[in-house]
């Protein structure tokens, strides 16, 4: 294959131009910060991004069948505002509290699937309302102060979920792992299975997938519980990294 046909094949995959933007911006910032890909900052990126990424690789799935949930950015933050609320009261273990945020955070993507099948809702303005009741309550229980974290240091799920270690001067994250063991995971539900056929059906032409038996709304349903978790994990990783959980990130 010459360079002319291969470079003809890479323009024409829909990853081609996005990568060439991701490269000029590089290009850029390096060109007014030489700083930009130093070790650190590389580092900081890979830490901030990943985070974002989990929400962003349920969403993709939430988005290829037709929804789309703004109430994201809330659960990020009251998630974690739950588990420390709990766990500080001492009404829970660290661990139990984790698990109770991640069952609250897919009951809620639970309601928000069920008002957009059931209901005919349109998932903007479930979505929207769900974030400003998400939160209020988060303002409500913590009185808008932020929560303390650090007694938790240590804890072995801190450790699984947030462990960092060295790799040369690089500084590297355990939420690297859970950002690329989702999307392995995710991708080849998408790709490669009959419940990423499903999917695809249901963004695309919904009548003719619940002609072919497709349960298209389970399929959102579903969709919206595995956004919400995401967010919430994404969120509770954050928290325990950086030792803050503010309601106002919510």
């Amino acid at each position: 294959m010459t360079a002319r046909a291969l470079l003809q094949r890479l323009a024409a995959m829909p990853e081609f131009g996005p990568l060439v933007l991701l490269l000029a911006e590089i290009s850029l910032f390096t060109a007014i910060n030489p700083t930009f890909l130093s070790p650190l900052n590389i580092s900081n990126t890979l830490t901030f991004t990943v985070e974002l990424g989990i929400i962003a690789l349920a969403m993709t799935l939430l988005m290829t069948a037709g929804e789309f949930d703004l109430s994201v950015g809330s659960l990020f933050g009251f998630a974690p505002v739950l588990m420390w609320t709990l766990f500080n009261a001492g009404a829970l273990p660290f661990e139990a509290a984790f698990l109770v945020a991640m069952l609250v955070a897919a009951v809620i993507g639970l309601v928000n699937g069920l008002f957009v099948t059931r209901l005919k809702i349109p998932s903007f303005l479930v979505t929207l309302g769900m974030l400003l009741v998400v939160r209020g309550t988060a303002l409500y229980v913590t009185d808008g102060f932020p929560q303390r974290t650090w007694s938790a240091e240590g804890t072995w799920l801190a450790s699984i979920l947030v462990g960092d270690f060295y790799l040369g001067p690089f500084r590297i994250y355990a939420s690297l792992f859970w950002f690329a063991a989702l999307a392995l995971a995710l991708g080849y539900v998408l790709d490669r299975t009959k419940a990423g056929n499903w999917i695809q059906a249901a963004g695309g032409n919904p009548l003719a997938a619940r002609a072919r038996g497709v349960k298209v709304g389970r399929v959102k349903v579903a969709l919206f519980v595995l956004t919400a978790s995401c967010a919430a994990f994404a969120g509770m990783i954050s928290s325990i990294r950086t030792s803050a959980a503010i309601t106002s990130s919510s």
